[in-house]
């Protein structure tokens, strides 16, 4: 077991997952405090989420899905009258706004995202997504079937997510954004609930399912490491719009039950843990291979392509633009196609930057290039025509589970 250290929030780990200790030797060499605070963070879920999740499991699906729903719509006092208390303690958490919250630091990033969004999403997915399945969370993705079996759903929440906690007041208590992201705390707490009742999941050598360490992780990536890759990809933001985009991402990282011991304060601190988790993980194992190009292979169908060359022809260059963001050592690992990336990025850019201009001069070759398709990902976003649906999975393995 281990303990936090409360001044510190670092802790001389006892007991690692097994798959963590060669990592750990050598993350400490480089980062001991953070190292230490990221494979304790190994072991550490989510306990309010996880009570709630325990208490819920015991009622009918119907009635659990009615009383979350009651919750985060505030339907009133009466609506939720028979929720467990484990239930009114976890919104209680969520809606407890942390000391260092000002919502007036979110409005220059929401300007850059909406001026950005075609080209974030292009990162998103080619970039962050991807490389944080190199890590063991895809262990998770894989056993449950997720990305696998339902990953054109899984990238349309995904989408649907980022665009509402980028909206103006997306993330206000009524905001879609809140609803989301709070979701998600929900639906992982109902996963680790399912993962550890699973044979398949070993904690003895990868800790629990969905760990503190990972959403830290990934957190970060979605923040600071996708700013680098927007960067690359030809987005343009300053300073100040720079500093409210990792705002937006610190507070949806709160709502998503990320504890603060490992979420990050900013950029500098989000790029630092990034790298030391990505050492302490183990290098890059078949799941993560399997999710990966799960991922890619994916945009095709998301983009609603139907005829075989022209899935090939996106899915080849979808290869091509990660690994041009990922890098040639990442990529080999996750056994991409050996296509050469050499210039990819590069006429990406230009497209991004001179895209008003040839849209107008070869519209119908540009409508139906590649880029146009894949920066088009973000109009599929998931939206349910009955609004924000509160079902969730009950059974480890997505293709047994009620459709969530």
């Amino acid at each position: 077991m281990v303990e936090l250290d409360a001044e510190t929030q670092v802790q001389a780990p006892v007991n690692i997952p097994a798959d963590y200790v060669a990592g750990y030797e050598n993350a400490r060499q480089v980062a001991p405090e953070m190292a230490a605070n990221y494979v304790a963070h190994t072991l550490i879920g989510d306990p309010l989420g996880e009570a709630m999740a325990e208490d819920l499991a015991e009622l009918e699906a119907g009635e659990s899905m009615r009383l979350i729903q009651a919750a985060m719509e505030q339907e009133g006092d009466e609506a939720v009258r028979n929720a467990p208390a484990s239930m009114r303690e976890f919104f209680k958490d969520a809606e407890t706004p942390p000391e260092w919250l000002d919502f007036s630091a979110f409005a220059p990033g929401v300007r850059m995202f909406r001026r950005n969004s075609r080209v974030i999403l292009a990162a998103f997915v080619a970039g962050v997504l991807i490389e944080g399945f190199t890590t063991n969370i895809a262990k998770s993705f894989f056993i449950t079937g997720r990305v696998r079996d339902q990953g054109v759903r899984r990238l349309g929440q995904n989408n649907r997510h980022m665009m509402e906690i980028f909206l103006p007041g997306g993330l206000y208590r009524e905001g879609d954004g809140w609803k989301l992201s709070v979701r998600i705390r929900i639906i992982h707490a109902r996963m680790r609930r399912l993962l550890n009742q699973s044979e398949e999941w070993d904690t003895e050598a990868w800790g629990v399912p969905i760990s503190g360490a990972h959403l830290g992780y990934a957190v970060s990536a979605f923040s600071a490491r996708l700013l680098k890759h927007m960067k690359t990809l030809g987005a343009e933001y300053n300073a100040e719009e720079h500093d409210s985009f990792m705002a937006v991402w610190r507070y949806t990282g709160y709502l998503m039950g990320i504890p603060e011991t490992i979420l990050f304060h900013d950029a500098t601190e989000a790029l630092k843990l990034y790298d030391v988790g990505l050492m302490c993980e183990p290098i890059a194992q078949l799941e993560s291979v399997v999710m990966a190009h799960s991922l890619v292979n994916s945009a095709p169908l998301i983009a609603g392509m139907v005829e075989p060359a022209d899935r090939r022809s996106l899915t080849q260059y979808v290869y091509r633009i990660s690994r041009g963001l990922i890098g040639d050592e990442t990529a080999n690992a996750l056994m991409y196609p050996p296509t050469a990336s050499f210039g990819v990025v590069a006429w990406f850019k230009i497209q991004q930057h001179y895209e008003q201009i040839l849209s107008k001069l070869f519209r119908a070759r540009y409508q139906n290039s590649n880029f146009t398709k894949f920066t088009g990902l973000l109009d599929t976003s998931l939206f349910d025509e009955d609004g924000i649906r509160y079902e969730l999975p009950d059974h480890v393995y997505a293709e047994e589970s009620v459709h969530w």
